[in-house]
């Protein structure tokens, strides 16, 4: 049968299979897949089957009934230690994140915390004392991150639905690199109460799918304000319908167009693009320039100093407990003056004008997820230097309030997945999700590192 959420939940519905056989699935592939760095912290499987044995009877209707799903861990799952990658960190919290409990409350299971770039800094997967996950594809890869084990997770079958975090492209990137779905929410969209922060004004809980309609399910679950989250928004979510056309999507001008020699995903790219044209949407090449000059900020300006705020503390009691590389990137952070902060600000209204007025042009940007994919000794050998150029589509997104829908797109001749996003205005995300859909199930890619094929159409 399908792996997707929607198909279990549906299965399980109509007793053709029980949540706690599913979850014990789950389980069972995961020891089976045999990566120890997925996961930090792993649910006993007796309390899990038991939950799943518990779910009422009248929350069969629930979308999500009986789906195992895992948590990236800076996210909080009551009686399950938050890490952040950070042994000395670790805490027990005694509540759900908001985000979590909704997806519960939607009828899902939690199996465990999965792995991440220590304290959500990174987009390689590598920058963690717990092992660095096997991308799904080429154990040579880097899986990417900072949500690297719950992109695995995913891709590789042991759950159809994980959560990650989303602050420079910790929930594109992953996706891209192990050929399934990754969508990061407008801001404010999913409380992000319960979650350890990167940079608070920026981060988003981002969700990991097999599909686009499953991304969407746990979306819909978590959308909505909460009090106890500032930075919450009462954001209308709209319901995806059938790809409204025409649409115009704005690429790069061809001299613009990044991939650091990697010839097998520019041509994926122009490969994507005359699919998109062919599915009914115009191409329109824009200057991409005030992006990249956006991207260079969150690294260069103020934003690094709310990293330094989140771990302070243990910047101040225990320095060498943090990875040298997070460690090196947090304390440049201290450097920061208000004049550097007020001067970045500046730059960035005058550059969110530019990204407004480029959006009443077309409705979507279309763009790689990641320019190239490295090899884990290559990043260990230039750490910041190429996890950098990952981020070259991906760093000035939330920065300008923008949405997105990371999508396979292909797999190369030499078995490395390629993958697009789309990103839109905030409040844009069923918009994504209508061109999404239909343009991942015209590649007839299978699922993740599955061999089990998509559906067959497109919902409508």
């Amino acid at each position: 049968m399908a792996e997707t959420a929607a198909a279990l939940a549906a299965a399980h519905r109509a007793g053709t299979l029980t949540p706690e056989e599913t979850v014990a699935r789950s389980y069972a592939r995961l020891r089976a897949h045999n990566d120890p760095a997925m996961f930090i912290t792993l649910r006993d499987e007796a309390d899990a089957i038991t939950e799943a044995r518990a779910l009422p009877m009248d929350a069969a209707g629930a979308p999500l009934y009986g789906v195992p799903v895992a948590v990236k861990d800076n996210i909080d799952v009551a009686g399950m230690p938050t890490t952040a990658a950070c042994p000395a960190f670790a805490y027990t919290p005694v509540r759900d994140a908001t985000c979590v409990a909704r997806l519960r409350a939607a009828g899902a299971i939690v199996i465990g915390k999965t792995n991440l770039d220590q304290f959500a800094t990174g987009l390689v997967g590598v920058r963690s004392p717990y092992g660095v996950p096997r991308n799904t594809f080429n154990a040579d890869l880097v899986p990417g991150g900072s949500s690297s084990g719950s992109a695995v997770a995913v891709a590789a079958g042991v759950v159809p639905l994980a959560l990650g975090t989303d602050t420079a492209g910790s929930g594109r990137v992953p996706a891209g690199l192990n050929n399934i779905v990754g969508l990061k929410p407008s801001l404010g969209l999913v409380s992000t109460f319960g979650v350890v922060p990167a940079c608070r004004t920026l981060d988003c809980v981002s969700v990991f799918a097999l599909t686009v309609d499953d991304a969407w399910a746990a979306l819909h679950a978590m959308a909505g304000p909460d009090a106890n989250d500032p930075y919450s928004r009462n954001r209308p979510l709209g319901q995806p319908g059938p790809m409204p056309l025409p649409v115009k999507l704005g690429v790069p001008r061809p001299g613009q167009r990044l991939f650091f020699g990697n010839r097998p995903y520019e041509a994926a790219y122009e490969a994507a693009l005359s699919r998109l044209n062919r599915l009914g949407c115009e191409i329109v090449e824009i200057d991409i320039e005030p992006f990249y000059e956006t991207a260079r900020l969150l690294y260069d300006g103020p934003w690094v100093a709310e990293r330094t705020i989140a771990v302070k503390p243990l910047l101040d009691s225990d320095p060498a407990a943090l990875h040298p590389v997070t460690r090196e990137i947090v304390l440049g952070g201290l450097r920061q003056t208000a004049i550097d902060t007020f001067s970045a600000f500046y730059k960035l209204e005058e550059l969110r004008r530019v990204a407004d007025l480029t959006f009443t042009q077309v409705d979507a940007l279309a763009l790689p997820t990641a320019p190239t994919a490295y090899t884990v000794r290559q990043v260990d050998a230039d750490p910041v230097g190429l996890n950098s150029r990952l981020g070259t589509y991906t760093n000035f997104v939330n920065l300008l309030d923008l949405c997105g829908l990371a999508l396979p797109a292909a797999i190369t001749d030499r078995r490395i997945p390629f993958g697009i996003t789309l990103l839109a205005r905030g409040g844009g995300d069923a918009k994504l999700a209508e061109i999404g859909r239909v343009f991942h199930a015209d590649t007839a890619l299978a699922l993740g590192a599955l061999e089990e094929p998509q559906a067959a159409e497109a919902p409508a």
